[in-house]
């Protein structure tokens, strides 16, 4: 049976090492703040939110969340976006996604301060990943290689193959694995929905990341034995007369090959919100030199 990468404790580890860097740096009279743009009512968005709300409080991080309607126009955005970035008392801005079709999403993230924008989205932020130098790594990546590192799993020189190509997770994974450090030099494989028998590449990894939202795509039959598996999927399925959330990976079947393995839920997860507030601290420490 597989090792079980659960996120609970690592995550909770990176809280406790934000809440003593947030402690010090209000000893000098920094108080660390995020500010969340919400545009709409999607209730993913506002569950998203909220949690992030709560995680920023327990660890003594101060966030306000400008709750806009979805008759927002973008120029309405930008300008809030603008005034954000213009404002020494905001270390870190967040523009929660999906927007409303008015709002280009591009245009929103392009307008942000790289230097503030902690989900390390923007482009300039994107661009710097591929050299290794960006002021942000996008939340959920790092969790990924966080939940890796901390269970002691290496993957420099390893082959690992990620499934999707989205620019939250599988384009800016794929980079940071590539990087020549400790935290990258992997031989990365990305496969996609235009890619013929992904299988014949899932076989091939040592490191499989599933992250295509597709309940249940990767069988054990796509994987070899004793791979590593990173289910990055969030899937509401029916079950009964409710619903639960599976990942990307066909889990019980999955995890009698796999040596490793992350459940869904409890595995990364939980560490997108822990790894923004790791970016939030650092914002504060960047914008308040």
């Amino acid at each position: 049976m597989a090792l079980i990468l659960e996120g609970k404790s690592v995550a909770q580890a990176v809280r406790e090492e934000v809440r003593a860097e947030v402690a010090e740096l209000t000893r000098r009279g920094i108080i660390p703040r995020l500010q969340v743009a919400l545009v709409g009512d999607n209730p993913a968005s506002q569950s998203y939110v909220r949690g992030k709300e709560k995680a920023c409080a327990e660890v003594g991080i101060a966030s306000d969340t400008a709750r806009l309607p979805a008759t927002t126009t973008q120029d309405e955005l930008l300008e809030l976006v603008r005034r954000w970035n213009q404002d020494p008392k905001t270390h870190a801005i967040l523009v929660q996604l999906p927007l409303p079709g008015q709002i280009d999403p591009c245009a929103i993230l392009a307008a942000l301060d790289p230097r503030k924008d902690v989900d390390g989205l923007s482009p300039f932020n994107l661009g710097r990943i591929i050299s290794g130098e960006p002021w942000f790594y996008p939340a959920t990546p790092s969790g990924i290689l966080e939940i890796m590192r901390r269970h002691g799993i290496i993957y420099a020189g390893r082959h690992v193959v990620i499934v999707g190509r989205s620019e939250l997770v599988g384009k800016p994974l794929a980079n940071m694995l590539l990087q020549k450090r400790e935290t990258g030099s992997a031989t990365v494989t990305v496969c996609h929905s235009q890619t013929p028998d992904i299988g014949a590449f899932t076989r091939q990894a040592d490191i499989l990341v599933a992250a295509v939202g597709k309940p249940g795509l990767i069988t054990a039959e796509m994987v070899k034995h004793g791979v590593v598996v990173i289910d990055v999927g969030i899937n509401r399925i029916a079950e009964g007369t409710g619903t639960k959330l599976v990942g990307d990976v066909d889990f019980p079947a999955v995890s009698r090959v796999a040596s490793a393995i992350t459940p869904v839920p409890g595995g990364v997860g939980l560490m997108t919100v822990a790894m923004l507030l790791k970016n939030t601290v650092k914002a504060a420490k960047i914008n308040s030199m």
